[in-house]
């Protein structure tokens, strides 16, 4: 028998700057859309959720800024988790509450900004939209080849290794291209240009019907993009560099390593957010003993009021946390958890800690939730995943979905209204290796995005 060490934290790419230091040009990145938000949280108007019009020009007249910077700073604040959207209301995100205070949140929320590139930069018009989600599919490769050079990298090496990828995209799919295909030059790919149509898959040529544009255009629209994120820098268009920020997320990325904050055990002395979050990393035995011990301090009526206060907070992994200590309070937390149920937030946390109180299994215990619920508790449960955790736990939840198949699901998410939706599908298109549903959960993404059916 061997004991085999704990694998150690691998560190960043030599001259990464320390999380402060990104987290300070996040902020930057973001500057305008904190402002949007706090604006926004300080107004509270039903108009603000829509960012109608009036609403539009007030929130220029009161930060100084044009209409359209106040439109771009409001999508940016949605897509990083700054605001979130409750019915008719836009509330604050528990991002922007800790955005002072919490450099691994700005970090999260920026992440979520950069997954999100290309929505915050629409793409060209009149493009076949299999065109562009085979080049969103293919951008991670170009991003990893620039990580790798540590330094400028040619537009015209990008270029062909994006034409590369797309290639071998469509024949992993056993995807012909269709229609006379024009001879170029080595001299052509030297010079950056490209005049060789994208191709569309025969299995969609109805609705994705768009003229075929050169992957040259496409390419300049995903380095546009992904430099309004922040994550890098184009030099005249002839060369690309990733950013310190760009080069730590993409980094992330290769390692599969989660950056949120871990707090030490031993938390009897701490709020029970700060206490919630100490346990996030513990497995469930330590963990409930942690709740144990907190919960022998204080009363129990100003225990479970702390823990109820927490769920009813932005942060979906701090939910259900709060729900799992309340387990450990058990009947007398009962009456105050029983009164949680009109909360919409909360129900399906409160129907099922309550089945679980009565003696239901708690395999079966989610059987009390209708569709609707179960299918909310879904998309919170993967908002916490996409928040906190790595991309194959966000991938391993998708089969924890009551829908049979992902249609199904992504139908019944873009009716919930849970307003973490468009982060949680991005995420997930983000993770999801399966080209053809990563395309068709990013395609619904953009439709919430952008109020679509």
């Amino acid at each position: 028998m061997t004991t085999r060490g704990t694998r150690p934290a691998p560190r960043p790419p030599e001259g990464t700057p320390v999380p402060s230091e990104l987290a300070r040009q996040a902020r930057t990145v973001l500057a305008d859309a904190v402002r949007i938000a706090r604006w926004a949280a300080v107004e509270r108007d039903p108009s603000t959720a829509q960012l109608t019009g009036r609403t539009q020009e007030r929130a220029a007249v009161a930060l100084e800024l044009t209409p359209l910077q106040v439109r771009a700073g409001w999508d940016r604040a949605r897509l990083a988790g700054l605001v979130e959207l409750h019915g008719d209301t836009a509330r604050p995100g528990w991002r922007l509450h800790a955005w002072d205070r919490d450099d691994m949140a700005v970090l999260r929320g920026w992440v979520a900004l950069f997954d999100a590139w290309s929505l915050v930069h629409p793409a060209p018009e009149d493009v076949a939209p299999t065109a562009v989600a085979e080049v969103v599919e293919a951008v991670p490769q170009v991003l990893s080849l620039l990580q790798l050079s540590a330094g400028p990298v040619l537009v015209g090496v990008l270029l062909d290794l994006l034409q590369q990828r797309v290639a071998e995209l469509r024949e992993e799919r056993c995807e012909v291209p269709y229609g006379p295909q024009p001879e170029h030059s080595d001299a052509d790919a030297d010079r950056g240009s490209d005049s060789e149509p994208v191709a569309e898959p025969d299995s969609e040529p109805d609705s994705d019907a768009g003229s075929p544009v050169p992957v040259s255009l496409l390419l300049e629209w995903a380095l546009e993009g992904l430099s309004a994120v922040g994550a890098l820098t184009l030099d005249k268009g002839r060369s690309a560099t990733l950013t310190p920020l760009g080069n730590w997320a993409v980094w992330v990325k290769l390692e599969q390593i989660c950056v949120a904050a871990q707090s030490p055990a031993g938390n009897i002395e701490q709020s029970a957010g700060d206490m919630l979050r100490g346990c996030a990393r513990l497995t469930p035995g330590p963990a409930r003993a942690e709740y144990r011990a907190w919960l022998a301090a204080r009363t129990v009526s100003s225990a479970v009021a702390e823990l109820l206060g927490v769920a009813r907070g932005e942060d979906a992994l701090l939910r259900g946390l709060a729900f799992e200590a309340l387990r450990v309070v058990g009947a007398p937390a009962e009456a105050e958890v029983r009164a949680a149920a009109d909360e919409p937030s909360l129900r399906p946390y409160v129907l099922l800690w309550l089945a679980e109180h009565e003696g239901a299994d708690p395999e079966d215990a989610a059987d009390v939730l209708t569709r609707e619920e179960a299918t909310w508790l879904w998309v919170d449960t993967a908002a916490a995943v996409a928040d906190h955790g790595e991309p194959q736990l966000l991938l391993r939840h998708l089969d924890s979905a009551v829908q049979g198949t992902v249609p199904a699901l992504l139908d019944e998410v873009r009716a919930g209204g849970h307003p973490r939706t468009v982060q949680v599908l991005v995420a997930l298109a983000a993770a999801h290796p399966d080209p053809a549903l990563a395309k068709a959960v990013r395609r619904a993404a953009f439709q919430v995005h952008t109020g679509g059916a």
